[in-house]
């Protein structure tokens, strides 16, 4: 059997620096990899801090389809998780850095969350899992 893994997810943005800010100085990612490419084009790479999940490619809109799918690329819906183990500590530091919340913090069967969004509405779960 061969072992498998999902590893990068591609994250269409309208400019590499201004979604670099946002998903490595506001969330805390790392920035794994920066490297130019031709054309103008850059690899950028961050995953959330010492995560070993999937990590975004942050991928320039390059015309106008792949402009009109920032912030939709999920169709509204919530479609990134990111997971915690303190959600009280990393709420807290997400709204001092500005991240803009959807909703107040709720408490579910499955754990806390709340939705926030990125600069681009691409809308996310922070998550802690209850207890098993």
């Amino acid at each position: 059997m061969t072992i498998q893994s999902l590893f990068l997810v591609t994250l269409v943005v309208d400019d590499y620096d201004r979604a670099k800010a946002f998903y490595c100085d506001a969330l805390g990612f790392d920035c794994l990899q920066d490297e130019r490419q031709p054309e103008g084009k850059r690899w950028v790479v961050v995953r959330p801090r010492g995560g070993d999940g999937a990590a975004f490619l942050l991928a320039q809109a390059a015309n106008a389809a792949q402009r009109a799918a920032i912030g939709n690329q999920t169709g509204g819906r919530v479609g990134f998780f990111l997971k915690t183990d303190d959600f009280a500590r990393d709420h807290a530091a997400m709204l001092a850095a500005g991240v803009r919340f959807l909703e107040a913090p709720r408490h579910e069967v499955y754990g806390t969350v709340a939705v926030f969004a990125d600069p681009y509405g691409n809308s996310f779960d922070l998550i802690q899992h209850a207890d098993a």
